[in-house]
Parts: structure tokens; C-alpha cells; sequence
């Protein structure tokens, strides 16, 4: 009996040990080098080593993946991906289209019941299976390969006008070295007889018109393509340069490059804010900006365009999550990561928000002040013929038009406002309100390349301000733009066995900067 038991006992170990060797062969090339620890511990080999081998080909070759070469590299690699230029000039828009500080609170619950779980499991699978997009989702189910496929077309096409921004930011960080600077006032045409403003530069502003016509150089309508603009072509191929070189060796060379294009903006964003809180007004940019609008919040399109918000800066889709996290170790922290790097990014949009509101204050008042000053002159030259004297409060100087304050001049509206209520529109006078300026709500290029540069123009020192800023957003772009070629590059490297030098080369060069070319050829639509 004893000796049956033995045999059964035998067999038992037997289909166990069969069921095991089952289970091994159909994990990955990892847990394929767990199987031959047996040898490598009987030859007191390999003690304390961690298995970080990927895959080979079809011949069952392993190959050591790179890793990164410490764990604040890999954090400020994520947060250069996930911060970027709509941080700056993205967030600060949507907070004041939808309630003020009243949309940071959908967006805060958003970020936390969607955005923190579907970063953290980019994050996980990243990590886990250790393959771009196009591995990862082939690993799940080999019919969902595509979507792979398609986030590295995504992914090409974001870095196509990703990089456009980089070059006008490298064009205008190049200009800015000037004093005063090229976009400070409006340029003058002489003849042989007078010398006036250029029409066009006057009717709108001199930093309208320098983006549009020393920059872009745009035609006049959209059906006249305009010709190549050779400034900023040459400009986008020092871009494209720039991220080739920084990107050739993989996460080896980018890496290294993160340390500034992550940590640098951050130490502009704190000078900005320290330099804008001593400036006149910035505290009523402040105050207008976070002032909530608490009935806005029932809106669902507030709701809608703080989850677009979300998924658009933490970078969710396109694939640079997944190739970051694949470099690193199977047993890393991932949940902190997750945590780590989305509060750092919600923190960023504020700080950045903070930033543009205080300038944008200022710029506020210095706009009320050139109305106030503008029309107090039209009063003064109504008075006798449309406006009586009596009608200016005994306090006000005008002979002394600059000493008019705004409280002064609101004072004289609002009496010719009641005496001469039907007559009021036909006297051409503006109400002139700091809340009005802050009003106009602008975006994207409109923020960067127009407000923001004409606020900096009345800065002390304006020229370094200026080099500052335009440095910042190169790099916030670069930092994008890593994560972006990163989410093209690691899919096609594991999926097809290329050189990686030789793919960075041909995604970085002329078949990537001469389709992104074609949005600097003048064009209206830009």
C-alpha cells in the first residue's frame, strides 16, 4: 500500500510539474529566462540579477531592452510629455470660457474618476508587456494590432504640427534679441515728401501685425497659396534637427536632454509670476480670472470640454505613455507614477494659468488707461459742441488730460449718460472697462504670438523677458515633441527590428519637415 501511494504520489508531481512547464511556455521571453534560473543558480550564477530581456525574433534570440538610467528621468520624461503648450496657453482659455475658478472643479473630479485610470493603465500595460502601442495591443489580441498602427499615424501627424509651433517659438526667440523689440510699435513708410504709419499695422496692432505679416507673411485669402516663407522654413528645419539629435540614441539620448526641457519651464513660469505680481493690475487679472461662476457647472459642454482637457494633456491615446513606460522595470511603482505625474501636470496648468491672467491684468489696465486717455480727449473736444460744462463733476481737471484717472473718467460717463441718453451712441464714447479687456477671451497662437508679446513689450527689460518666454515654450514643445516620436518609434522598432538611428533619421528629416512646410507657405488658413 505504502509503495502504491509512492508511485501515485509520483505521478501527481509528474502532471504537476508538466502543468507548470504548460504555463511557462506561453509566457513572454521573460518568464522564459525564469525557467532557466534552475541552471544559472546551480552554477551560482546571475544572483540578484532582474530579468529584463525582451523577445527576439522567430529564431527565440533574447536582446536586452534599454532602460532608463534612473527613475527622475523616466518621471521627467512623462511630465515633458504631458506638459506642454496647452498648459499655457490651452487651460488658462477654457478656465475663463467656462466659469473661471468654478471649471476647476469639474475638471479636478474628471481627472480623478478618468483621467489618473487610464493613465495608470497606459502606464501598467506599458510596463508589463514592455512594446510599443502596436505590441501591446497585438499582446492583447492580435485583431486589435491596428489601433496600434493607427495611434503611430496619429502620433506623425501631431509631431507635423507640434513642430510648426516649435519653429514660430525659434523664430521668435531669435528676434527677440533686440532692444527695442521688433514688434513694439508699428513700422513707418516714408515717401519723398511724409512718413506715416502702415494703414494695416495702425487699424489693428503692432503685434497683430508682425505675426501676420513678418511672420507668417500670410496672402490675403486663402485661395492664394502666397510663397515659401524661407525664414521659417529654415526655422522648422533647426526644429526637426533639434529632435533628431535629441531622440537618435532612444531614451539614451532623450533622456539626458529631459532634465532641461522639463525642468526649465518651470523655473520661467515662477520668475513670470513673481515679475507679473509686481506689476500694476496683475491682481485684478487674478481676481477676474478665479472669480467662479458657479452656475455654469449645471452646462454639460463645460463638462465635455473639461474631459477633452484631460485626455489632451495627459496625452492618453497616442502612444508615448505606453513606449515610455515600456523601458522600464516589471516591478516598478506604477500607481504612483500615475498619481505622481497627473497631479504634477493639473498643478502646472495652474501655475501657468496664474501666470497669463497676472500679465494679461496688466496689459488690462495699461489697454483701460490708453482708453480712458483716448476718450477724455473726446470729451474735451465735445465740450460746447454736444457736451456742456456743467455736465463734468468740479473735481476733474481736464486741461490736464493725463491726471483724468479711470474712476474720474467712469464718473463723467455715467453723468452724460443720463443727461444725454438718446444722444449718447451718436458722441462715439467707450465705457473703457478693465473687465471688458479681460473679456476677450484668446487662445492658442492668439495668447503666445499676440497678447502675450504685446504685454511683454511694456515690461522693464522687455528683450530678456521676451528670450525667456519664447525658450519656454521651445522647450514645452520639446518635451511633447519627445514623447510624440517616441509613440512613432519604439511600435516600428519592436514590430519591425530596425535600426533605431536609421528610422529617427527618416522620421525626423526631409519627409516629415517638407509635409510640415506646407503650413508655413503663407497661406491665409494659417
Amino acid at each position: 500500500m505504502p509503495k502504491n501511494s509512492k508511485a501515485v504520489k509520483r505521478e501527481l508531481d509528474d502532471d504537476v510539474t508538466e502543468s507548470v512547464r504548460d504555463l511557462l511556455s506561453n509566457e513572454d521571453a521573460c518568464d522564459d529566462s525564469f525557467k532557466k534560473t534552475s541552471l544559472i543558480v546551480n552554477n551560482h550564477e546571475g544572483e540578484g540579477k532582474e530579468c529584463d530581456v525582451e523577445e527576439g525574433g522567430s529564431d527565440g534570440e533574447e536582446e536586452e531592452r534599454p532602460a532608463w538610467n534612473s527613475k527622475l528621468q523616466y518621471i521627467l520624461a512623462q511630465v515633458g510629455f504631458s506638459v506642454g503648450l496647452g498648459n499655457v496657453w490651452r487651460f488658462p482659455y477654457l478656465c475663463q470660457k467656462n466659469g473661471g475658478g468654478a471649471y476647476l472643479v469639474p475638471y479636478l473630479i474628471l481627472l480623478i474618476l478618468i483621467g489618473i485610470p487610464l493613465f495608470f493603465l497606459e502606464l501598467a500595460v506599458g510596463q508589463r508587456i514592455r512594446r510599443g502601442s502596436i505590441g501591446v495591443w497585438n499582446y492583447i489580441s492580435p485583431r486589435l494590432g491596428g489601433i496600434g498602427f493607427a495611434s503611430c499615424v496619429v502620433c506623425f501627424f501631431v509631431a507635423l504640427y507640434y513642430n510648426v509651433i516649435i519653429s514660430w517659438s525659434l523664430f521668435y526667440f531669435s528676434q527677440s534679441f533686440q532692444q527695442p523689440l521688433p514688434w513694439h510699435e508699428c513700422p513707418l513708410v516714408k515717401n519723398k515728401t511724409t512718413t506715416y504709419v502702415v494703414p494695416e499695422c495702425e487699424k489693428s496692432s503692432a503685434t497683430t501685425y508682425y505675426w501676420y505679416r513678418q511672420a507668417l507673411d500670410i496672402s490675403d485669402s486663402i485661395s492664394e497659396g502666397g510663397g515659401l516663407n524661407w525664414k521659417m522654413t529654415v526655422c522648422l528645419l533647426a526644429a526637426w534637427a533639434m529632435v533628431c539629435l535629441a531622440m537618435i540614441k532612444g531614451i539614451q539620448s532623450s533622456g539626458k536632454v529631459m532634465y532641461f526641457s522639463s525642468l526649465f519651464p518651470y523655473v520661467v513660469l515662477i520668475c513670470f509670476l513673481v515679475r507679473a505680481l509686481l506689476l500694476k493690475g496683475s491682481v485684478d487679472g487674478i481676481r477676474h480670472m478665479f472669480t467662479p461662476k458657479l452656475e455654469i457647472m449645471l452646462e454639460a459642454k463645460v463638462w465635455r470640454e473639461a474631459a477633452t482637457q484631460v485626455f489632451f494633456a495627459l496625452g492618453l491615446g497616442f502612444g508615448g505613455v505606453i513606449a515610455f513606460s515600456s523601458y522600464n522595470k516589471r516591478d516598478n511603482n506604477c500607481h504612483f507614477d500615475a498619481v505622481l505625474v497627473s497631479f504634477i501636470n493639473f498643478f502646472t496648468s495652474v501655475l501657468a494659468t496664474l501666470v497669463v491672467f497676472a500679465v494679461l491684468g496688466f496689459k488690462a489696465n495699461i489697454m483701460n488707461s490708453k482708453c480712458v486717455a483716448l476718450n477724455t480727449n473726446k470729451i474735451v473736444e465735445l465740450l460746447g459742441n454736444g457736451i456742456e460744462q456743467n455736465l463734468i463733476p468740479h473735481h476733474i481737471n481736464l486741461t490736464q488730460v493725463s491726471q483724468v484717472t479711470a474712476e474720474d473718467y467712469h464718473q463723467m460717463i455715467e453723468v452724460i449718460k443720463r443727461v444725454k441718453e438718446d444722444d449718447f451712441q451718436k458722441l462715439g464714447l467707450e465705457s473703457c472697462s478693465i473687465e471688458n479687456e479681460l473679456d476677450k477671451a484668446v487662445q492658442g497662437t492668439g495668447l503666445a504670438f499676440i497678447a502675450f508679446t504685446e504685454a511683454m513689450t511694456h515690461f522693464p527689460a522687455s528683450p530678456f523677458w521676451s528670450v525667456m518666454f519664447f525658450l519656454m515654450l521651445v522647450n514645452l514643445g520639446l518635451g511633447s515633441m519627445f514623447g510624440t516620436i517616441e509613440g512613432i518609434l519604439t511600435p516600428l522598432i519592436d514590430t519591425f527590428k530596425v535600426r533605431k538611428e536609421f528610422l529617427t533619421v527618416n522620421r525626423c528629416g526631409p519627409s516629415s519637415w517638407s509635409f510640415g512646410s506646407d503650413s508655413l507657405n503663407g497661406s491665409r488658413s494659417t
